[in-house]
């Protein structure tokens, strides 16, 4: 069992606390979507209000991930929190060093001081230890705020704990009760919709799922991955050894298991004004499916309406065309007002919600999407692991 902030006074305390203000910026370092650090706030404004001396661990990926150099800054990051927290945010041009610590032993309690982006540092990612005990030095205490990353063996999430007292603060304590709810308690019927475009990312989740829910629903490109795979459908190219290999791995004769009866097909998604609804059977070998179509929306649709708990990730169409959003709106509605517990989480299933004043309608919405469906698919994640969590 993990400790919470709450188990240890931090009047006076040098705290240092890893968030995930892994945020969308445009090229200019404007922010565009504030959700992760809103979320933040809780544990940053105890640390606050009980007088404790803040110093914030934060990374923050390029735009360009296979761009090399020109890591963004998170100083725009402490702009905008210090509007949030009506406070100065203190900003370090690095996230260790001998100004990094000095800045550090100067703060007063109350005080925040937020630390440069982490990846500026390689050794973040390799879970150095000595990279670690330089942030250790930092301060007295470790917490563990930030659940997207806590399935990532990283210094600031793992190794750190060797150095501090660790413990959990409320936004991760939160996180994993929700998810753990959906997995170990659940009101039923428990239902599982599952969408998104890889199968390998999702076959252990969907597994995982077939055990445990009443029903599981899947939607968008996995979905025709497998209906392809088990010649329910001729669209597309050939289905490789590879894929072939997960999808063996799926009984869709299993009864809790409903995928789509139809989709919305084209021949090229740049070309809206061709797309029709077409059944699996009806779609020619020169088409793809770029949405599910009228009847599986249905279909899902009295699915979920018998539900008391929903876990719902991942788009169930080509959501970068407006034609091809329906069917996730639609069934991302009916989740939202079926009265049951909901669970949603990911980065594009969360900005798609948020589009459509969707997001405030669910129950909880998971911060990270990879840490969630880690944890739904049975892994340990390390940033979990290090604060005990696993521990009998």
């Amino acid at each position: 069992m993990m400790q919470h902030i709450k188990d240890f006074n931090v009047s006076g305390k040098r705290v240092v606390i890893r968030c995930d203000f892994n945020v969308p910026m445009d090229s200019a370092g404007n922010i565009l979507d504030f959700y992760r650090i809103e979320r933040s706030l809780k544990t940053l404004e105890y640390l606050r209000d009980h007088k404790a001396k803040v110093i914030i661990l934060s990374h923050l990926s390029p735009e360009d991930k296979k761009k090399e150099g020109n890591l963004p800054s998170l100083r725009s990051v402490a702009v905008a929190l210090g509007k949030m927290l009506n406070q100065n945010i203190s900003f370090s041009d690095d996230c260790i060093g001998e100004e990094a610590v000095r800045q550090a032993l100067a703060l007063q309690s109350s005080d925040i001081l937020l630390m440069e982006n982490l990846r500026h540092h390689p050794e973040e990612e390799k879970n150095d230890r000595g990279f670690a005990k330089n942030l250790a030095a930092l301060g007295e205490v470790y917490i563990n705020d930030a659940f997207g990353v806590s399935h990532r063996a990283h210094a600031s999430v793992s190794a750190i704990t060797e150095f501090l007292p660790s413990y959990a603060g409320f936004l991760l304590d939160e996180e994993v009760n929700a998810i753990t709810q959906v997995l170990q308690n659940p009101q039923r019927p428990l239902v599982a919709v599952i969408g998104g475009a890889k199968l390998s990312t999702k076959i252990k989740v969907i597994e995982n799922l077939l055990q445990i829910a009443d029903h599981v629903i899947i939607g968008g490109n996995i979905a025709n991955i497998i209906v392809q795979a088990k010649g329910l459908m001729f669209s597309g190219t050939a289905v490789g050894e590879d894929v072939r290999a997960l999808t063996d791995r799926i009984d869709i004769t299993n009864p809790k298991l409903h995928l789509p009866v139809d989709g919305v097909a084209c021949l090229d998604p740049e070309n809206e004004d061709y797309a029709r609804n077409a059944s699996l059977g009806s779609v020619r070998k020169e088409e793809r499916l770029y949405d599910i179509g009228i009847e599986s929306i249905k279909l899902f649709q009295e699915v979920i309406a018998q539900a008391k708990t929903v876990f719902y990730n991942g788009p169930l169409g080509y959501i970068e065309k407006p034609r091809f959003e329906n069917g996730t709106f639609e069934i991302a509605r009916a989740i939202a007002s079926s009265g049951a517990f909901t669970v949603t989480g990911g980065g594009e299933t969360n900005a798609f919600l948020k589009k459509y004043g969707l997001i405030g309608k669910f129950s909880y919405v998971s911060t990270g999407g990879g840490a969630m469906l880690s944890l739904i698919d049975g892994q340990i994640l390390p940033g979990l692991d290090a604060l005990g969590y696993y521990a009998k």
